[in-house]
């Protein structure tokens, strides 16, 4: 990593700023980037070092930091920034905080994987440090005296000796020409103010009274607005369209095919309707009369899907990793356990639909969205405009929730198109019912596992298969099973155990597949952490003992860290929730644990239900994490009741269903996400770690929904082992 004061014309240029001051860029060696770990995996191409955060010290002291990733709900904009404002010592009532534009100079922008705070931590700290050891220098340099002999506090440098302060501002214009330290000094943890404790997001006050502005918001003079329709069925074309009754309607002014572009993200083909305002495009497009050539998959009904899937997991399948001698293991075992897992795909279903507003023009094309990959939207618009992707300038706006759908560009190249037909500004909002039926779902997928026990209860030997539909096809649709390397969480979890066996089932893809808040640690999660609890209960040891025991038996030394880390969040959620007195909750009532590993951080949880027949209440959830240091104790808290509500929505009621080709769900009355009446009491333990920071917006998914699985068996004595629990007959 290293840092430069780059020049402020060029700089303030290109970020709207007219006043000098002192700007500290950070630069990113290639190989730090979260962007190369898709592109070890081919999907995308790998980038260079290149300046990715900027504090811009105005000369009246105003503090502006800029956060190049997307802000959705998640915090990312408040926490990288305070990381910042802590190592510089600013006051935090001084900062501003601004979205970074689509830009080289910030970097990768795509904001996924849970990987910003663990790849920024650093890098922010370091451009904090930089600027206040310029700042001590400039004081220094007016005082005549040593840096040594001075200090800065609370957006001032004072002067040991005789407690002179100069605020920033006063020093910004002659730090500015101060030589830049190469390896600036980083505070101590006991030193921090801002990291690690409860800080209020920059935009808190904005957010409860409705003036944030999100993707949605965007206005321009002249706008017209595009509702539109696509082909339900993946492979579709237009067979025919009739206009006439759309174009009847009253402000209708122009009806777009949009053709299929066949590159990772563009659109799947659709036609639109625009018109001087939202309804009245909503409304018009009803009245299209389409019909359409659905192509292969027309023949995909998830039900029997999965039940292929099922066939194909509990028959021999493809063999990706081997240790031990599984063979002998099972020959020679006392008893052996099997169990096979499935979930449905599901829907992101953010509460801000797909929207954005494009503006095609001769020699400019301008994009509003809100976007996790402002870098897509370049990528594609300029394929399709034959341009180069620098000349897309991209506005990141806030988005009202993506959880991975808004990685994909494909209604931002839809309005581009509609942009160019008509030569207007367009915005375009996807209606709730095209998000539900036309947009990327989480895998369906099933798993079988075989273990063996000896006479002690100890597991011999282990089979896990897995047959799901791979986010891969996306870049090739050519794939009948997950490579590989999404099958490495398998063959490398925690679990001690010598003989162990993957295999991946086919599994094809019917529909588009895309990256869903957890992603595989959803299935994964599921299907360890509730298999656990069954060969606990055969072995006649409760969960917690057996467990760590599963951790104790893994001889491995490089994961021994990594096992003590699990052990302990494990250790944290059976204490704060009783668990050794479970014994004395009312009849009907149960308590479950689970603990995963995923984003390289340790969630464990502790799901407390009521059991009455077929009716599942949750009445408490414990939930402790070990994702290193934290950057906001009061964001990672709501990030880990976020992922409850996700985790209880999916084990209990949304699965996304297929029939004829095309999805069946259309809105939340048949995709019920988890209601605030269904919300449970949850109590979020976070450790207090020396470690550097690690996932926090995804891991904490995965544990909640075998925990739940676990609870109510032990409520009620009944086992689920498929996502839903409780599906609507949809």
């Amino acid at each position: 990593m290293n840092i430069s004061n780059i020049s402020r014309r060029n700089f303030l240029k290109g970020a709207g700023i007219a006043t000098g001051g002192l700007v500290i860029a950070v630069a990113l060696p290639a190989n730090a980037l979260p962007a190369n770990a898709l592109a070890e995996k081919g999907i995308l191409p790998k980038t260079s070092a290149t300046l990715n955060a900027f504090i811009h010290l105005e000369e009246n002291g105003d503090t502006v930091i800029y956060c190049g990733r997307c802000e959705m709900g998640q915090g990312i904009s408040t926490a990288l920034p305070s990381a910042v404002a802590d190592e510089m010592e600013a006051d935090w009532q001084r900062v501003s905080v601004k979205q970074g534009d689509a830009d080289e100079k910030f970097g990768p922008q795509a904001t996924g994987g849970s990987a910003s705070i663990r790849v920024m931590y650093q890098p922010m700290r370091e451009a904090g440090a930089t600027a206040k050891a310029m700042l001590i220098a400039a004081a220094a340099k007016v005082w005549k005296t040593s840096a040594e002999n001075c200090f800065a506090q609370a957006h001032f440098v004072i002067n040991k000796s005789n407690q002179q302060r100069l605020g920033y501002g006063e020093l910004a214009s002659i730090a500015a020409n101060m030589p830049i330290p190469e390896k600036p000094i980083l505070k101590k943890k006991s030193d921090f103010n801002y990291i690690g404790k409860k800080l209020p997001r920059h935009d808190q006050g904005e957010v409860v009274v409705g003036k944030r502005i999100y993707g949605v918001d965007t206005k321009l003079p002249g706008l017209k607005y595009a509702a539109i329709v696509h082909c339900p069925v993946l492979g579709g074309s237009l067979k025919s369209l009739d206009k006439t009754d759309a174009m009847k309607v009253k402000g209708v002014s122009d009806i777009v095919e949009i053709p299929r572009f066949d590159v990772p993200f563009g659109s799947i083909g659709g036609v639109a309707v625009v018109a001087d305002n939202s309804w009245t495009a909503q409304q018009a497009v009803k009245k299209l009369k389409v019909e359409w050539d659905l192509g292969e998959n027309a023949l995909y009904n998830t039900k029997e899907y999965k039940q292929q899937l099922v066939a194909n997991v509990e028959k021999p399948a493809t063999l990706t990793s081997e240790r031990g001698d599984l063979d002998n293991a099972f020959k020679t075992a006392k008893n052996k356990v099997s169990a096979t897992y499935t979930g449905g795909h599901l829907s992101h279903a953010p509460m801000e639909p797909n929207a954005s507003v494009v503006w095609v023009q001769k020699n400019s094309c301008e994009v509003w969205a809100s976007t996790q990959s402002p870098a897509d939207i370049q990528k594609v618009l300029a394929q399709y405009l034959k341009r180069e992707p620098k000349d897309i300038v991209v506005h990141v706006a806030m988005a009202g929730g993506a959880f991975g759908r808004k990685f994909k560009c494909d209604y931002v190249h839809e309005a581009a198109v509609i942009s160019e037909k008509t030569g207007a500004p367009i915005q375009l909002i996807w209606s709730r019912e095209e998000d539900m039926r036309t947009g990327y779902y989480h895998s369906i997928n099933a798993q079988h596992i075989e273990a063996s026990m000896d006479e002690n209860g100890n597991v011999t030997g282990w089979l896990h298969r897995a047959a799901f539909p791979s986010i891969s096809t996306l870049f090739n649709p050519a794939l009948v099973r997950a490579p590989e390397q999404s099958l490495n969480d398998i063959t490398n979890h925690l679990f001690g155990v010598e003989n162990f066996r993957v295999e991946s089932g086919d599994a094809k893809a019917h529909t588009r597949i895309g990256w869903y808040r957890a992603v595989y640690a959803i299935f994964y999660g599921f299907a360890f952490g509730t298999f656990a609890d069954e060969l606990a209960q055969k072995s006649g040891k409760d969960t917690l003992s057996f467990v760590n025991q599963l951790f104790d038996n893994n001889k491995n030394e490089a994961q021994q860290a990594q096992v003590q880390r699990a052990k302990d969040v494990l250790a944290i959620v059976a204490n704060k929730s009783a668990w050794h007195k479970r014994s004395s909750l009312p009849k009907g009532q149960g308590i479950g644990l689970a603990v995963h590993y995923s984003f390289q951080s340790y969630v464990a949880m502790a799901v407390h239900v009521e059991v009455n027949g077929d009716d599942i209440k949750v009445l408490s959830v414990d939930c402790a994490i070990d994702c290193g240091q934290v950057l906001n104790l009061d964001g990672a808290t709501a990030q880990m009741e976020g992922a409850v509500v996700m985790g209880m929505s999916l084990a209990l009621s949304t699965e996304i269903t297929f029939k004829d080709g095309a999805v069946v769900n259309s809105n939340f009355h048949d995709y019920p996400v988890m209601r605030i009446t269904d919300m449970p009491n949850v109590n979020v333990h976070i450790t207090d770690s020396d470690e550097n920071p690690t996932g926090l917006g995804e891991p904490g998914v995965a544990p909640f929904a075998p925990a739940l699985s676990n609870a109510v068996f032990a409520a009620s004595g009944k086992r689920y082992r498929d996502l839903p629990f409780k599906p609507l007959s949809v």
